[in-house]
């Protein structure tokens, strides 16, 4: 996974935005919403961002038997395995994690686990993923994904729509960082549960907010980048809140994650 800072700093914003766009990196999934001069990316350029994935993988990520198992089980249960993190993301995560010493965690878009695990791995004995998932399917195969991780103790999963189950959460437990990667429309909304429910000096990701570029093409009319928008809008106009967007290229593609610290 590369990463290509993108803040609030728009000068430099535009110029990273610039340099995708000239290597004919920045691109639209949509063919209705793209530029003339917009294109795709190469077969070279795609296997050429998953071969450095891997290479580096290859060296930083052991494998582990429940994550592989938990990709598996993704697969054998029919959700779309592209909607879980890559593993130099979960590893990113783990990391995190570590490095803030998290004992308390807000997922909201749990799917078959992968992320609730790669986070749960890094938490102490007494630690707590608190994780929002939708689907009753999908939550049935991440309960038994973390199960079999035997990390049943550190995990709990509610599932329904988060918007009507996050603001069931008190703030008086506060967490030390939130990982959001659900629904895109809702990503606003996420993000203000996540802001009220974690402690000052917490960290929020939002995963998926690149777009291969698209959020940043205002010719682009499409409700999840608009959702992105309002959210960076949003921030912008919060004191309480620091932020930065990454953008990546790897296994994954051409995207990005939001990185942001509650201030206050």
């Amino acid at each position: 996974m590369v990463l290509f800072p993108i803040t609030r700093n728009y000068g430099t914003r535009q110029l990273a935005l610039s340099m995708w766009n000239v290597s004919g990196k920045c691109h639209h999934r949509h063919p209705v919403f793209r530029r003339a001069s917009s294109l795709g990316p190469t077969r070279e350029q795609e296997l050429d961002w998953r071969r450095s994935d891997e290479y580096h993988n290859s060296f930083l990520i052991a494998p582990d038997e429940h994550l592989e198992r938990t990709r598996q089980r993704t697969l054998d249960a029919g959700i779309l395995p592209d909607f879980a993190v890559s593993e130099a993301l979960g590893k990113l995560l783990m990391l995190l994690c570590k490095s803030i010493n998290a004992k308390r965690v807000l997922e909201v878009g749990t799917l078959a686990g992968y992320s609730t695990i790669c986070i749960a791995k890094a938490l102490p004995k007494d630690g707590l993923i608190v994780t929002h998932e939708l689907l009753p399917e999908h939550a049935e195969v991440a309960t038994e994904n973390v199960a079999y991780a035997g990390l049943s103790n550190k995990v709990k999963i509610v599932v329904g729509p988060a918007v009507d189950t996050l603001p069931n959460l008190p703030s008086s437990e506060p967490f030390d960082l939130a990982f959001i990667d659900a629904d895109k429309e809702n990503n606003l909304n996420y993000f203000k549960q996540a802001e009220r429910l974690i402690r000052p000096g917490g960290v929020i990701i939002v995963d998926n907010v690149v777009r291969e570029g698209r959020t940043a093409d205002l010719d682009v009319v499409d409700r999840n980048v608009e959702e992105v928008r309002a959210l960076l809008k949003y921030i912008k106009a919060n004191a309480k809140v620091e932020a930065t967007t990454i953008a990546t290229v790897g296994t994954k593609g051409y995207d990005g994650f939001l990185y942001a610290i509650k201030t206050a």
